[in-house]
């Protein structure tokens, strides 16, 4: 599966090991890379057939879509990420995975995403948006960490639209996010009928309040929640958890 080892990396860029298949990625410490939050994400949607279109929104380094590669059969994922830095660092690591007959990386502003893809005709979406609105807290420049952190370029409601509009009846929906900003995210899936199927909070530890959600929809479903058991990641002694390996299994 994996391709060019030796490829040239930018400057102050790295491969990492995924750990997983004998996936990598490249990243740019000095930059955002990804999280435990994608990790958790790419686990909780696994559960997609071979002949489904799959759509990654806010795709960043591609950590998500190269990971659903490694995870799931489906045969067309497509990963979408406005920031040119990310999406050209992103397609290197589907090259360097050889891969590219499965992963696209599409460099396009989602809510101009009708330009490439056509209304209905994905699967299941995935999405790691920004967590925080725009004008709340600690804002620097317009920088590559503001976008992925911020509401910049997108607003929650924009990618829970575009998600909408990018489904096919009966697609589902994945997104982590925060869980202060859960009224929010179900107002608006289901304004744009989305209906929440599936909710997992994740603690830090069994003492302390979850500070990720993982929340899974379906296009024009039927209204039925579910609510999973609790992830811890940390146990007392501050080692992963193994219910958390078992989840990333």
């Amino acid at each position: 599966m994996i391709g060019n080892e030796f490829m040239e990396l930018k400057k102050n860029e790295r491969i990492d090991d995924l750990q997983y298949k004998g996936l990598k990625i490249i990243q740019n410490p000095s930059g955002f890379c990804f999280g435990i939050d994608a990790v958790l994400l790419a686990n909780f949607a696994k559960g997609m057939k071979r002949a489904e279109t799959v759509v990654d929104l806010c795709t960043g380094t591609g950590i998500i879509a190269v990971l659903l590669c490694g995870k799931t059969n489906a045969k067309n994922i497509i990963g979408v990420e406005i920031q040119d830095e990310y999406a050209e660092m992103a397609n290197r690591s589907v090259m360097l995975n050889n891969i590219q007959d499965r992963v696209k990386i599409l460099n396009k502003d989602l809510n101009k995403l009708s330009e490439e893809i056509q209304a209905a005709t994905v699967d299941v979406v995935t999405v790691n948006p920004p967590y925080k609105k725009a004008g709340s807290g600690i804002i620097n420049d317009a920088d590559s960490m503001t976008v992925a952190r911020h509401e910049v370029f997108c607003t929650l409601e924009d990618v829970i639209k575009e998600s909408s509009r990018l489904l096919k009846s009966g697609g589902t929906f994945y997104m982590v996010h925060r869980p202060e900003r859960l009224v929010d995210i179900f107002c608006l899936m289901r304004n744009y009928k989305i209906e929440p199927k599936r909710v997992m909070f994740v603690h830090p530890t069994a003492n302390k309040a979850p500070n990720i959600v993982l929340i899974e929809g379906s296009k024009n479903g039927g209204r039925f929640l579910k609510f999973e058991n609790p992830l811890y990641v940390y146990d007392e002694d501050g080692n992963y958890t193994d219910e958390l390996y078992a989840f990333e299994a």
